[in-house]
């Protein structure tokens, strides 16, 4: 194993080396190699796992992309491999089966409950070891289930192909290493990601076009992907950034929306404490982003606390001094770094942001045929993993707190920044192969009864908020007396015909419980919000004013088959972030567990539709009259180990309060 903090700076150019200067070298474009799929998986994150999971075991053909060589997104090319879970979820183990299948195997790994002895998790562990894992269960569900997996890794969905209200074949690019040219995970994502979406070879990948098709006469498309990005090369509608404010989204930060203000994103990387001091390069462009860096709050402003927080390997026997209830830092220990006022990224102008709104795709073309490269802002990228190094730095050389000020930030020079293939994070510079991403291009369902505009998960359905707080008061008559019905439950009926206005607003004492639920979720409302001014390290720059109002605890909630349909296309399903709800919402709808059981959702729903030869929506078009094809999937799901609701949380159980 490398730790050269020293390379990890090559790897930007820093030595001459620098890719974005040379020639591009081009061939004609290939013919591509055709490949049958009854589900073609686009991402590999977890809920792409997921969904490949469930498919294989049916004994499905599944077609997996992922534009990184690993499998399990947050758990291992995200970095972010210290699971979130709410306590009372974990006390249960109340999981999909494959995700308790990960857990168990993990265990089985590394023989002890938690390697890394961490203190935001019951589950620490190095990220290297999550894609092996979930690698191999993948491998042993195609076994056990007699299904096929065709795995794509370092491959990206460059065009669709629509025929109706189908995707009739889906146009994909994998890579190589070209002749005498540098290995996979050299370079950091910004220098490679364009390359990876051109159709030429270059002086960097060897290309290999792949056409994606139907095994039969019908198949599935499912976008897993970390940004969205077949939800944007179909162009079917959806969101990104803050919702404008409704009574469905009370606490909105804009009364009109805001597209270019999504949550941080985070190139995260992993850090080894030493017996000794280590030499520490200063990065050239440290002083740019230093005005950033902070512990946030004073009483988490100690070193041992930051390293603790998410440290992934912890070898016994372990020093009984403690902290926050785990031991100290001790040499040989290893931290991965995830931090709000560290190495998140957090743009929120038309100028920096990450990902590409709609109209900003259209200016720049990528919307044309064969112009998608990614839907991402690159110069973003590249500062973000610049500050992610920067941060590394601040953590062990620097004595400045943007927040807290001087006399807090103390050197701690016996550490070493990981670099190297065969390091956590499984790359030459040291920082994730993938930014862990937040927040995502998010769908609008289709129309339903309750919801003309398309349906969509807000921020009433599952937050703990106190909507009697004043700051509700300033909500328009209307959207006050909307609020108080929203939230009243089974006497919305009787408010609705009520003359009184404003309505008078209730506590909610459970999330929304919907009648065609095919997952189940469980995390607070978490933001990492945008910075206000451009760009995001600007000494002074402060968070987007309001986003934190909608921050909080929630209730477990449920996973509706109508947020994983998008409008206009029959045989396209969404899992993961990219599923229908608010940009508050979301804030609880992205972590671990979720990802996975809505992607399990997904490979369950495509056997059980391919079986009865039926499209999703038709399960879901009569609603809320009774559905007895949705009742037929939601069994199967139960069947599968795959629950669509928590324990005892039924309308019979009005009070959730418990569930922490």
């Amino acid at each position: 194993m490398s730790f050269n903090f020293k390379a990890a700076l090559l790897a930007f150019g820093f030595a001459g080396l620098n890719w974005a200067g040379m020639a591009e070298v081009t061939t004609a474009q290939q013919q591509p190699t055709p490949i049958d799929c009854d589900l073609l998986v686009a991402g590999g994150g977890l809920a792409g796992s997921a969904a490949a999971y469930e498919s294989l075991l049916a004994g499905r053909t599944v077609c997996l992309t992922e534009i990184t060589d690993w499998v399990g997104g947050q758990i291992s090319a995200q970095g972010t491999s210290a699971l979130d879970e709410r306590p009372t979820q974990r006390e249960l183990n109340f999981f999909p089966r494959g995700y308790q299948e990960f857990a168990k195997r993990i265990h089985e790994a590394y023989k002890q409950p938690d390697p890394g002895n961490c203190w935001v998790s019951p589950f620490c562990f190095l990220p290297s070891d999550g894609h092996a894992i979930l690698i191999d269960m993948l491998k042993d569900a195609e076994k056990r289930g007699q299904g096929k997996l065709h795995w794509f890794p370092n491959t990206v969905v460059k065009n669709l192909q629509l025929s109706g209200a189908q995707i009739a074949s889906a146009t994909a690019i994998q890579h190589q290493p070209a002749p005498g040219a540098a290995p996979l995970n050299t370079y950091p994502l910004s220098q490679t990601i364009e390359d990876s979406y051109r159709f030429e070879d270059s002086p960097q990948f060897t290309k290999t076009v792949v056409q994606f098709q139907p095994k039969t006469q019908h198949w599935y498309v499912v976008d897993a992907t970390e940004t969205g990005e077949l939800v944007a090369l179909a162009d079917v509608p959806y969101r990104v950034g803050i919702d404008p404010l409704t009574y469905y989204d009370p606490s909105s930060a804009s009364a009109t929306g805001d597209p270019y203000c999504t949550q941080g994103y985070t190139y995260t990387f992993a850090m080894e404490a030493t017996a000794e001091p280590q030499p520490q390069l200063k990065p050239e462009f440290y002083e740019q982003y230093a005005p950033y860096y902070s512990f946030e709050k004073t009483n988490l402003a100690s070193f041992d606390i930051l390293f603790t927080y998410r440290r992934i390997w912890s070898p016994e026997p372990r020093p009984e001094q403690q902290i926050f209830g785990v031991s100290v830092p001790y040499p040989g220990d290893i931290s991965m770094q995830n931090w709000t006022w560290g190495n998140d990224y957090r743009p929120g102008t038309a100028s920096d942001n990450l990902i590409l709104t709609h109209d900003q795709l259209q200016q720049t073309g990528q919307l044309d045929p064969n112009g998608w490269m990614g839907g991402l802002r690159v110069e973003s990228l590249r500062r973000a993993e610049e500050s992610a190094l920067g941060f590394y730095y601040w953590l062990v050389a620097g004595t400045t707190d943007s927040q807290l000020g001087e006399g807090i930030k103390q050197p701690q020079l016996n550490n070493r920044f990981l670099t190297g293939f065969d390091s956590p994070m499984g790359t030459m510079h040291g920082l994730s192969k993938y930014p862990y991403m937040r927040e995502v291009r998010r769908i609008v369902g289709r129309p339903s009864p309750g919801y003309a505009d398309g349906f969509s998960i807000g921020e009433t359905d599952v937050s703990r908020s106190d909507y009697t707080d004043e700051h509700y008061q300033s909500l328009t008559p209307e959207q006050y007396r909307n609020l108080g019905i929203s939230l009243s439950g089974l006497e919305a009926i009787a408010r609705i015909r009520s003359d009184e206005t404003p309505s008078p607003v209730r506590l909610r004492t459970r999330s929304r419980i919907y009648p065609d639920s095919v997952g189940i979720g469980h995390y607070s409302i978490d933001f990492h919000p945008c910075m206000a001014l451009s760009p995001p390290e600007a000494p002074g720059n402060y968070e987007y004013p309001g986003v934190r109002q909608g921050q909080g605890q929630a209730y477990p909630f449920q996973i509706p088959l109508r947020a994983m349909i998008p409008q206009r296309l029959d045989n396209f399903l969404i899992a993961g972030k990219s599923i229908a709800t608010s940009y508050i919402a979301a804030a609880a709808y992205r972590v671990h567990s979720f990802e996975w059981s809505a992607g399990a959702a997904a490979g369950v729903l495509v056997d059980f539709a391919l079986d009865n030869d039926i499209a999703p929506y038709a399960l879901v078009d009569d609603l809320p009259r009774r559905e007895p094809e949705l009742e037929a999937l939601q069994r199967r799901l139960l069947a599968t180990q795959n629950p669509t609701a928590f324990p005892g949380t039924t309308i019979f159980n009005l009070d959730w309060q418990d569930w922490q």
